[in-house]
């Protein structure tokens, strides 16, 4: 067997698997290393990569976005999607001024709210 396959496959298995807040987790953990790839990534002399790592960053947060439920607690979740709006604007202007310097305040904001998701106890997610 292919290790690639076999390392796909685990972690397929894995996503199946994880509760959701484990999930979220996961995404804002995804978010956070793709900023910080792209921090670490001279856009002057490597574009391409500086834009896949926004890219990718900006699909996690979007996908975040999307998926609020703003049925059981609208206010909280319009607090959400205005965060996570922010840090997609952080992270367009970084693309479009081919330049880190609003990375910082995408990657603060993110940190800040997956250490709130972390203060989760993940048993009561199960009740």
């Amino acid at each position: 067997m292919n290790p690639k396959s076999a390392a796909h496959a685990y972690r397929e298995a894995v996503l199946e698997h994880a509760p959701p807040l484990k999930i979220v987790h996961m995404l804002y953990e995804g978010a956070l290393r793709f900023i910080d790839q792209a921090a670490h990534v001279d856009p002057q002399e490597d574009f391409a990569t500086f834009q896949e790592k926004i890219n990718r960053a900006d699909a996690v947060v979007s996908e975040l976005r999307l998926s609020l439920d703003h049925g059981p607690a609208p206010e909280v979740t319009a607090q959400l999607d205005a965060l996570y709006l922010f840090v997609e604007e952080q992270l367009r202007t970084a693309f479009l001024d081919r330049s880190p310097d609003t990375l910082p305040a995408a990657r603060n904001v993110l940190t800040t709210l997956l250490e709130g998701w972390k203060g989760i106890d993940i048993g009561a997610e199960a009740a």
